[in-house]
């Protein structure tokens, strides 16, 4: 069981750079997965990032090459540095944990992104 908490989202120009971090309530080493993913309004929720336990990344097609996942286990936080923003990635995004594989998903409370001129 873990408690995430997203921060670090707002409003950038097209071009800009954010970098969102989730906080967890406990110890994220042993975690199988961290990740952030993005839920537009009427949409479903999609993978933007994700990391394993064993450093294995996955990333969203249309951010590869601009976000970047990292995971500093000494302060149990995930982070996702997003470089070069469009409009396009405009929307909530959310930090989720797997405990284990198969297992059950955690999700934080989402942060809102806009990049708007």
């Amino acid at each position: 069981q873990v408690q995430l908490v997203e921060s670090g989202g707002g409003l950038v120009q097209p071009g800009g750079s954010l970098r969102l971090s989730c906080a967890a309530s406990r110890s994220i080493s042993s975690i199988y997965l961290m990740g952030w993913y993005r839920q537009a309004p009427g949409k479903q929720r999609e993978l933007v990032a994700t990391m394993t336990s064993s450093s294995n990344t996955n990333y969203a097609d249309s951010v590869k090459g601009r976000f970047t996942i990292s995971r500093d286990n000494a302060k149990n936080t995930v982070n996702l540095q997003m470089n070069s923003l469009k409009p396009e990635d405009t929307t909530v995004y959310y930090c989720r944990a797997r405990l284990v594989p198969g297992g059950s998903d955690y999700w934080g409370q989402g942060t809102q992104v806009t990049v708007s001129s």
